[in-house]
């Protein structure tokens, strides 16, 4: 179910879209219709399946922003998943100017909290914390209208039972109560009876678990190292196929240009792209001209492809049984497969709910290093070496080698370094020298460089094409490497592309039935034609 047939606001419909989400979650598409007509819940579901934005929006299309006063209260058992919340309330409310949202935990100064909360509609707050305002008489709530208990198993098990039941007892009786948890004891459908009324009863069970041939890891990175930390686990794993899950269109699209800059046969799949898009892509990925697919859950469903060799979370998913279908795209047809995520910040919480929810371990494994990238890639080269030599007849070879070493002076050690660098390249290397060749290209404003080519194409910034669509159609649908094109000019209606002069009718041959972001391409030689 997409979001727009909820009929929100405009507002937070714009935030939904910034924030990439796709198609509401199983609980945010059961309990938001039943929220938003204003009726209690009972809402059962594991952590991480998408209930703050299930209670979130609903709360958001019922607050009055004129109305400076707490009109929402949500209890959370942590500080940690009251700032969490906190957050992602403030996300989808980014463009409802006026609307305030507060966290009160415990471990905080508490003279700035009551400093922040004049003026406050959204209050996430610990039991503790909040009964202590209440004493105070620093919260007020006698304009409350909605009551949201968050993981109220969670705040059951650590003692707050008594101080919930009092907050409730005390907040307007004439308001709306949402209560979700992941178990249903007696005590969570004590207080379903004694505090809300007529609730609706909204369960979200798991269909499956996990698989267990496939090897689950994940590494702490930073934020802003995790594009070059995927470049290196694609380089040391090395697989034939690989799924690359984002959360967001917009990060999707990130890690997909990025990887096509640095040479990788990637591409992009998520919900804005047509179906004669959607087509390509998946077709160059099955035929295996595309090697890395980067993709959203949405987008994913539906993918049948048995022999993919490893999935990479570059984001955690938001749902738990995300998890579950994502490293399912792996170890398919009796095969094993591997399943590698990328932990940071908070992440690692998530990582210890997934386990428990999946049943299964995720180990933590080191970040390979660049050495490590680069001994991988030759170890793989000494197993094809090997099989050579053992299957195949190298005389000819042996001879071409020992004639070279004894007319150049150069060791057979010696030439079989060379070769070696030649077959497993410097990655770092090879990109610098890209990046030179284009400040020069753009430095010279389109002076001729050696031994390339000079392609115009019928497409601009005005079709919202970027260079990296541009690069990873050429490498996708000709085979050279990303990092042999050159500048890449771009204009309102029309860009300019370098290629090496050798591929250059290849390159336009391969891009006559080509579509980029659904545009048909038109590729000749540009003025000049070579130089």
């Amino acid at each position: 179910m997409k979001f727009d047939e909820f009929d929100l606001k405009p507002q937070i419909m714009r935030a939904i879209g910034i924030m990439g989400f796709e198609e509401a979650s199983p609980i945010q598409e059961k309990a938001i219709p039943v929220a938003l007509k204003g009726r209690d819940i009972v809402g059962q579901a594991q952590t991480g399946t998408g209930k703050t934005a299930a209670f979130g929006i609903p709360i958001l299309e019922q607050i009055d922003p004129s109305n400076k006063k707490v009109q929402a209260l949500i209890l959370c058992p942590t500080r940690e998943l009251a700032i969490q919340v906190c957050e992602e309330l403030r996300n989808l409310a980014k463009f409802m100017h006026g609307v305030k949202i507060l966290p009160v935990y415990g471990g905080q100064d508490i003279t700035k909290q009551i400093r922040a909360l004049k003026g406050v509609n959204v209050v996430v707050g610990t039991p503790g914390r909040v009964m202590d305002h209440m004493r105070r008489h620093t919260l007020k709530l006698e304009q409350l209208k909605i009551m949201v208990l968050d993981e109220a198993d969670e705040m059951l098990n650590m003692g707050f039972r008594e101080d919930i039941e009092t907050i409730l007892l005390e907040v307007p009786v004439e308001r709306q109560t949402m209560l979700f948890s992941a178990t249903m004891p007696q005590p969570i459908m004590d207080i379903t009876k004694n505090y809300q009324k007529h609730a609706k009863v909204i369960k979200v069970v798991s269909k499956e678990l996990t698989v267990d041939s496939i090897e689950q890891y994940y590494f702490e990175v930073r934020k802003d190292e995790k594009k070059e930390i995927l470049c290196r686990l694609i380089d040391v794993y090395d697989p034939k196929l690989a799924i690359c899950f984002c959360n967001t269109k917009k990060m999707a699209d990130e890690v997909a240009e990025y990887l096509k800059s640095q040479g990788y046969y990637a591409d992009g799949l998520h919900g804005d792209l047509s179906q004669a898009q959607r087509d390509r892509v998946m077709n160059a990925f099955r035929n295996g001209a595309t090697n890395v697919l980067v993709a959203t859950d949405v987008a994913a469903r539906g993918i049948d492809v048995d022999d993919v060799d490893v999935v990479f979370n570059y984001d955690l998913p938001q749902d738990n049984e995300y998890y579950v279908h994502r490293i399912g795209r792996t170890g398919r047809a009796g095969r094993t497969g591997i399943a590698l995520s990328l932990a940071s910040g908070r992440d690692f919480y998530r990582i210890r709910e997934i386990s428990r929810y999946a049943k299964t371990k995720i180990r933590l494994r080191r970040v390979p290093s660049r050495t490590s990238v680069m001994e991988a890639k030759a170890d793989k080269v000494f197993e094809r070496m090997a099989k050579r030599i053992n299957e195949e007849d190298l005389t000819k070879y042996i001879n071409m080698i020992e004639h070279m070493s004894e007319n150049m002076d150069y060791s057979p050690t010696e030439i079989a370094a060379a070769f070696l660098k030649d077959v497993i390249g410097d990655n770092q290397e090879r990109e610098e020298k890209r990046v030179k060749r284009n400040r020069k290209a753009a430095a010279a404003s389109g002076a001729k460089e050696k031994g390339m080519a000079r392609l115009f194409i019928n497409l601009g910034k005005k079709q919202k094409i970027r260079p990296g669509d541009i690069l990873g159609a050429i490498a996708g649908e000709s085979g050279i490497d990303g990092s042999d094109i050159g500048a890449i000019d771009m204009y309102e209606k029309f860009s300019f592309v370098e290629v090496p002069i050798d591929v250059a009718a290849k390159v336009i041959d391969k891009m006559k039935q080509v579509k980029i972001r659904g545009h048909k391409v038109n590729m000749e030689m540009a003025s000049g034609k070579r130089y």
